[in-house]
């Protein structure tokens, strides 16, 4: 007879309604819930209680739901809510309706070559996402991936990923699953985000193939496959693979991890060739032929298999494990021999059960409530009864110390005497220990007081330490005080601020060195100006303001005055030199001469300065004049 879960219908953390139970691991347990308050099905995955004292086992679980936490993508599980709740830990996370995909390679087989494709490429797209965002999963397996009715694929479990490289071991052992660990996580040596894609070309291999590429009695075996073996090709398993696609796995599962696809965009990008019927890179053709290093096997004769090896065209995603099962034999003439056999199983099983109550009748007796008595007189009812206690002591705010807040069986239910009866008294508010954040930046040291479920007051203060720094916390890293406690930090806001001294006028040299000497950082810009070349016409901040010392102050520094050509305009008219000398940026001044030439009257016929001459723009150009005159000239 089966043992009933006794989370099924209970309302858990006062929030979710568990309906029923989709699946167990080695730490938790996941459970199809409602949530009562914003009316829509989650995942509830809640650690096992063996566990919930285990602080490796804690520390995995809460990475797991702040690692997936930070990630919004569609091809990554949404984690909606998590918190501690009934003396153990639990995630809220996104429901999604279908399988594993290690379920439907079991259950299916190979999958088609262009789904095999595309699903690998939305998992690439999952791990490019937290590659971005510094997470390097380090369990990529079709355990992790889950697939609806419409083939879209969300990665889980981020409980063993890591920000940036990291060492492979915890208390000494290998983390990982063996079939799919890379080299360097068989080792127990550092990984990155080529370890992730060493794993998505194992789960590529065994997509297209329906196994893995090494396999062993012992994971040890298989770890030491994955260090020496070179892995056979997909399409000595399965003949229509296209050699292009055996290519881009046979890159993705090289030994060295500076052979492998750098990055996930890569992998994708030789894939998506694949799938429009295009040769991969140059580079993955070269990596992949170094790691082929046995001869190939002889050619066989021309096959409708072989002939079909040629690159595959895109087909549209489909969930490829929705095709229609295959029809199975009617058993309608066994079904009144079954009955009669059922007929007496279950009599069989009430007469059973009807003499085992009467046996056992004198020796049940029904737990009372405990929840909300002191521990010693919890102990002494569950004594009185022939009862067993088995206190298990936590923490809990919300409960006085020595006070009963959970038991096990629920009261009013009938057990034998001798049994064991668990409750759960509380220690009083779960302490925690106060991390060192003096020297950190005020934004590390709140995420570090966060994840330690304290909470902070801050107060700015002048110091000689950069702007945003932590100098001083209360209490100081290490003490041990009561979650949610505050932690007074005093932060810098910077030395104190210093006036700026005005060097407008000056040359750069000159104010340059006046203001290093203040103490603070210079920045030129040169510009147009008439002033005279290197002299500062501006500087920002402006003398009279104050600023940090160390600030920078850009002085505006003279390029010196700007000349060009003065045109020639002798021989012309009058009217004519006026226009050509304006427009060329050029003042115009007139002194007239007479002259009894009528030809030169109106004419000009000298100019200072001369025509070609460099002069600033805005300067006077003298012009000459001829004026007709009845008597010679003076």
């Amino acid at each position: 007879m089966a043992v009933s879960d006794t989370l099924i219908n209970t309302l858990f953390d006062g929030r979710y309604r568990i309906m029923r139970k989709l699946g167990a691991g080695g730490m938790a347990n996941v459970y199809l819930a409602e949530d009562q308050e914003l009316g829509r099905r989650v995942a509830i995955k809640i650690l096992n209680d063996r566990h919930a004292n285990d602080d490796q086992f804690v520390e995995r679980f809460r990475r797991e739901a702040k690692n997936a936490a930070s990630l919004s993508h569609p091809n990554i599980v949404s984690i909606y809510d998590r918190g501690e709740a009934e003396g153990t830990y639990y995630i809220a996370m996104e429901y999604l309706d279908g399988r594993s995909l290690k379920e439907l390679i079991v259950g299916r087989g190979p999958a088609p070559i262009p789904i095999a494709i595309d699903y690998a490429r939305q998992i690439l797209a999952a791990v490019r996402f937290a590659h971005r965002h510094g997470i390097v999963h380090r369990d990529i397996k079709p355990h992790n991936v889950l697939v609806d009715a419409e083939g879209r694929l969300k990665v889980t479990d981020f409980g063993i990923a890591r920000a940036g490289a990291s060492q492979m071991t915890e208390a000494g052992s290998i983390i990982g699953t063996a079939q799919y660990l890379s080299p360097e996580q068989a080792k127990g040596a550092p990984v990155d985000q080529t370890s992730d894609l060493y794993s998505v070309g194992v789960v590529l291999y065994e997509l297209l193939t329906g196994v893995v590429p090494f396999s062993g009695d012992t994971p040890v075996e298989i770890a030491m496959k994955h260090l020496s073996a070179v892995p056979e090709a997909p399409s000595a398993q399965r003949g229509e693979i296209p050699r292009n696609l055996d290519l881009v796995i046979l890159r993705a599962l090289a030994k060295d991890p500076s052979d492998r696809y750098q990055s996930a965009e890569e992998m994708d990008a030789d894939l998506e060739r694949v799938q429009r019927g295009a040769v991969v890179s140059p580079a993955t053709e070269e990596a992949a032929t170094a790691i082929i290093s046995r001869p190939p096997p002889p050619p066989a004769a021309p096959t409708a298999i072989t002939q079909a090896r040629a690159p595959v065209p895109y087909a549209p995603p489909a969930a490829y494990y929705d095709y229609d099962e295959p029809r199975r034999r009617a058993f309608w003439p066994w079904l009144l021999a079954l009955l009669f056999v059922a007929a007496a199983i279950v009599g069989g099983y009430f007469l059973y059960n009807e003499i085992q109550n009467q046996i056992s009748g004198a020796k049940s007796v029904r737990v009372e409530r405990y929840v909300g008595l002191r521990e010693i007189l919890a102990d002494q009812k569950i004594r009185s009864l022939g009862l067993i206690p088995n206190v298990v002591r936590q923490p809990n705010p919300d409960i006085p110390e020595t006070y009963v807040f959970r038991q096990s069986p629920v009261p009013g239910s009938k057990t034998n005497k001798g049994a064991e009866v668990t409750i759960y008294t509380s220690t009083g508010a779960p302490k925690t220990t106060v991390p060192s954040v003096v020297g950190l930046d005020s934004t590390d040291a709140v995420s570090r007081l966060a994840d330690a479920k304290l909470k902070w007051k801050i107060t700015k203060v002048t110091s000689d330490q950069q702007s945003g720094t932590v100098i001083a916390q209360t209490p100081t890293g290490g003490a041990s005080v009561d979650q949610g406690s505050v932690i007074r930090l005093k932060v810098s806001k910077g030395p104190q601020p210093i006036a700026v001294p005005n060097v407008v006028g000056a040359s750069f040299a000159t104010a340059s060195s006046q203001l290093q000497a203040a103490g603070f950082a210079v920045a030129r810009k040169d510009v147009q100006s008439d002033q005279p070349a290197e002299t500062v016409i501006a500087q920002s901040p402006t003398s009279g303001t104050s600023a940090a010392p160390g600030s920078t102050i850009t002085l505006s520094v003279s390029k010196g005055p700007k000349t060009s050509a003065v045109p020639d305009v002798t021989s012309q008219d009058q009217a004519s030199a006026q226009e050509q000398l304006k427009a060329s940026g050029f003042r115009v001044r007139i002194v007239t001469q007479p002259t009894t030439d009528q030809s030169q009257d109106g004419i000009v016929l000298s100019q200072d300065p001369a025509g070609g001459t460099q002069a600033p723009p805005g300067t006077v150009v003298t012009i000459v004049v001829g004026k007709l005159s009845s008597g010679p000239p003076p």
